[in-house]
């Protein structure tokens, strides 16, 4: 090993240069890669990561698998790992972190809990959701919901049983523990949280859908016939109208026949499904009418 094969992310750290696996370079989607970006650089800064400090905010929670909005950088591109912020956050009497390349932080030790995820220190789920109070509402939501999941036993459903990372009950004790950035946006959050929400796009349609004044749909519910088989999951559903209302994201292969076939099942059986894609979303006034118009369709 020569100087030509090591990098110098920041002072003090040498790492060798590898090129990135296929895994990494071959996501398609870019929030995915963001995140991994984010995990990326704090794995490099983690061997000089002083003990009373924790990876903070956007960067605790990619490392605990949070959804985040896009960034981009000054050209308008999806920014790659090395534009996106590092945060690290001084706890309690520990000094502020100096180091070139990071966006600094401190807080009292009264108001995070330190934890540790995939090998790295972080704050508490709750007390990363918490640092988010920057983001849009819809963000902050979508993190909370994340979060939150209570994974529920159901037809085929992954993970039963499983415990949620937070409560919502948490996020409250930690929010009105002291002065939080943005805590206007975190109380109004709170009150929009769920714990049956299972993507961030489910996570906007429902705001979308409340702040207009319509009906908030039930989540993630299984559909059955009149004779108890099971047509599929619907990711937001108003059951008492048979009205489903189904977000596409990326779909390829497989998992494009399965939404194909289900939604196909769903509307066999008298429902009628309400498709969002990623353009509708950009839309919600679209989005408002369409729903307004099916709500107002039932008989």
């Amino acid at each position: 090993m020569n100087g030509s094969d090591l990098d110098a992310p920041f002072h003090g750290v040498r790492i060798r240069t590898e090129p990135p696996t296929e895994s990494e370079s071959a996501s398609d989607d870019p929030y995915e890669r963001q995140r991994r970006g984010r995990i990326s650089r704090a794995r490099q800064y983690a061997p000089r990561l002083h003990t009373g400090h924790v990876f903070s905010h956007e960067t605790a929670a990619a490392i605990w698998g949070a959804p985040l909005p896009l960034v981009f950088d000054s050209f308008g591109r999806i920014a790659e790992a090395e534009d996106l912020e590092l945060h690290v956050c001084a706890v309690g009497p520990a000094p502020v972190p100096r180091a070139a390349g990071v966006t600094r932080h401190k807080t009292y030790a009264s108001l995070t809990v330190p934890d540790e995820h995939d090998g790295l220190r972080v704050p508490s789920p709750a007390a990363t959701w918490v640092q988010l109070g920057r983001l849009a509402l819809k963000d902050i939501v979508a993190a909370g919901d994340y979060f939150c999941r209570k994974w529920r036993p159901g037809y085929g459903r992954p993970n039963a049983g499983k415990p949620p990372l937070a409560e919502i009950d948490e996020l409250r004790t930690l929010l009105e523990a002291g002065r939080r950035r943005g805590a206007a946006r975190l109380r109004t959050a709170l009150d929009l949280i769920r714990e049956d929400s299972w993507s961030p796009r489910e996570s906007a349609v429902r705001i979308i859908l409340v702040a207009a004044g319509l009906p908030e749909p039930r989540l993630n519910i299984d559909v059955f016939d009149d004779d108890g088989r099971f047509l599929g999951c619907v990711d937001m559903a108003y059951p008492e109208r048979k009205i489903a209302i189904e977000y596409l994201g990326m779909l390829h292969g497989e998992s494009w026949a399965r939404d194909v076939e289900r939604i196909a099942r769903l509307r066999a059986a008298g429902w009628n499904v309400l498709e969002v894609t990623s353009p509708l979303l950009k839309h919600p006034d679209e989005l408002v009418r369409r729903v307004t118009a099916a709500l107002a369709a039932f008989k």
